[in-house]
């Protein structure tokens, strides 16, 4: 991995990361363009560069952060199968991340969907409050957020719709999923350091150097998006990001299976 590529990749990983369009699929088809897919750096680069993005989210809602024990407690609670699930199946996880094509049916899928969920729920303005947050919904949500260990689904689309189900407007379910972001991402960053770490990869002064470049760029690309996000989201809902899915998806599928019969002929 290069400089350009580092830098290509943490803008993708900052715009995408709170965007229901799911970081790590795109981070999937980007480093495939570049032929890094495959190299043991880029999947380590990928994960730690979401340290960038969580910062991001701690220093927009920093006072925010400051609320009652039971506010951890909740995030506790929805962040808990995200644990179970990533320990149960990091195997058959890692397998799914290297094929385009799960990421492409992944994109086509949640996006028909994205065309459809404002229309399925509607919110309770009484109860619409992360306050108001109960332990059973956080746990939905927790579950809901799973469904992104499937390459291309999307944390923060699964994390919000599960939100949404639960009767919590797009804006409030959005912000519920920034907070669960934290502890998730991080969890996953530490795990893939200590797998490195067990195995006995030892970074170099360059790859250092990629990571906190890589992880700066995150940073002040995801405040940008979490803005944009919130003020867009709250006035037009998803169809906009189901089309692109949908497009992106569609566009790989062709791509991928395009070149695949040129190389066997």
């Amino acid at each position: 991995m290069d400089y350009l590529q580092a830098i290509v990749l943490a803008i993708i990983e900052g715009i995408t990361e709170f965007l229901p369009v799911s970081s790590t699929g795109h981070m999937i088809i980007a480093s495939s363009f570049f032929g890094i897919a495959h190299d043991d750096f880029t999947k380590l680069f990928t994960v730690v560069i979401q340290l960038g993005a969580i910062l991001s989210v701690v220093v927009l809602y920093f006072k925010r952060f400051f609320q009652t024990f039971d506010f951890y407690f909740k995030l506790l609670v929805a962040f808990i199968p995200a644990v179970v699930f990533g320990l149960l199946f990091s195997k058959k996880i890692d397998a799914l991340l290297e094929n385009p094509v799960t990421v492409a049916v992944s994109l086509v899928l949640g996006g028909i969907i994205l065309l459809k969920v404002d229309d399925w729920f509607t919110a309770n303005e009484e109860t619409d409050t992360i306050e108001h947050i109960t332990y059973p919904t956080a746990l939905k949500i927790g579950l809901f957020q799973c469904l992104a260990m499937i390459p291309g689904v999307s944390r923060s689309g699964a994390s919000i719709i599960g939100g949404m189900s639960q009767k919590l407007s797009r804006t409030t379910a959005a912000e519920f999923s920034f907070f669960l972001a934290v502890p998730t991402m991080l969890g996953a960053t530490v795990k893939k350091c200590y797998d490195y770490y067990k195995d006995g990869f030892i970074l170099s002064d360059d790859q250092i150097n990629l990571l906190i470049i890589g992880n700066v760029v995150g940073f002040i690309v995801a405040m940008l998006a979490i803005k944009s996000f919130i003020g867009y989201l709250s006035k037009h809902g998803f169809k906009m990001f189901g089309y692109y899915r949908i497009g992106a998806g569609l566009a790989i599928l062709i791509i991928h299976f395009f070149i695949f019969k040129l190389t066997s002929i």
